[in-house]
């Protein structure tokens, strides 16, 4: 075909030899990638009829890397939302050949996370998990560990000194934001609530401690009741909210420090016709966002999952390189804050 693209085209259009696009075409010897990524543009450029197979060369020099991911309440929109997040964040990477391994724990039980633990440190080369904190857990990832493969902790810390890092809010700052907000939205001190999911959780702690410590520092004047546990659903959160309401009709805030929060909105929607109660919940969904709108949520605390999620790719892809090492440190993002003139 008459002024087909040769090699000497794509050679003088990458700035590179003609020896050098061969190389790059055949394998025959290997080419830095950055001269790989240079050959196939200026294939592309040109309209060379191997350009496919520079492309497809240029993907083999890349390593492979499969990174594995453990989550919790699978039917929950803020999971689903967290597990397309970390799938586009790998799939993003232009670095690697990168395969995102997305499981669901079981239940909420430490012997199911360390199962399930164990199960993606058998057939990936980085983990991230979102579990509770407890010495089930802490040997878990030492073994996990000890095999090469670094592990993450991913919004609630966990096996501290041990994983590789934490990554997620800076939860002790959370429970300060949340008490700020009721105690300036409530115009008079009164009674406060705080609901945590469970006694492993050890970000749902140290949101309680920064609630309280900001209460004692600087908002004395209000009461705050004995914290409720949760168990991270829906329904118990609802029947305790009811029972917060009834015995305590001069209550004037709660804080949801976990999940469940469904529960609390459609207490307070179904006891109050009109919002009487300030309620700070955590993570924009369907349900917030109506409850912003409707004035039963004072204030969303929120994950940026993206932003999370590419910072999470991004250290558990050095650490994977690195060959399981890394420094035992925190991550922290700053939370996105919502109020009801934003929704």
């Amino acid at each position: 075909m008459a002024n087909r693209p040769t090699l000497h085209d794509v050679a003088r259009a990458a700035g590179v030899s003609v020896t050098t696009v061969d190389r790059a075409l055949n394998g025959r010897m290997r080419v830095r990638e950055d001269t790989m990524r240079k050959i196939a543009d200026a294939a592309y450029r040109v309209g060379y009829h191997a350009r496919g197979l520079l492309a497809q060369n240029l993907d083999a020099s890349k390593p492979e890397l499969t990174l594995g991911f453990l989550l919790i309440k699978k039917s929950q929109e803020f999971y689903q939302n967290f597990s397309a997040e970390i799938t586009n964040a790998v799939q993003a990477r232009r670095d690697i050949r990168g395969r995102a391994v997305i499981r669901f724990a079981a239940s909420q039980s430490p012997d199911d996370f360390a199962i399930a633990l164990h199960g993606l440190g058998e057939s990936c080369d980085a983990v991230a998990a979102t579990a509770v904190n407890h010495p089930r857990l802490t040997h878990a990832v030492t073994e996990v560990q000890a095999t090469g493969v670094p592990v993450f902790a991913l919004l609630n810390d966990f096996a501290q000194g041990i994983r590789c890092n934490y990554i997620g809010l800076n939860n002790l700052k959370i429970g300060r934001i949340a008490a700020w907000m009721l105690t300036t939205r409530v115009r008079a001190p009164g009674k406060l609530a705080i609901v945590v999911g469970g006694n492993r959780w050890h970000g749902h702690d140290l949101r309680e401690v920064g609630f309280r410590s900001y209460l004692r520092e600087m908002a004395p004047d209000f009461t705050i009741l004995d914290t409720l546990v949760n168990l991270e659903t829906r329904q118990l959160t609802y029947e305790a909210t009811l029972d917060l309401l009834r015995r305590h009709p001069d209550l004037t805030g709660i804080y949801i420090a976990g999940g469940g929060m469904e529960g609390a909105i459609a207490a307070l929607r179904e006891t109050h016709l009109c919002p009487r109660v300030a309620l700070v919940v955590n993570e924009l969904t369907k349900d917030s966002r109506a409850a912003l709108a409707d004035g039963y949520a004072t204030m969303v605390i929120a994950t940026p999952l993206a932003e999370l999620c590419a910072d999470l790719v991004d250290l558990m892809v050095q650490a994977a390189g690195a060959g399981g090492g890394g420094i035992a440190g925190q991550h922290f993002l700053e939370p996105r804050i919502i109020l009801p003139e934003m929704v």
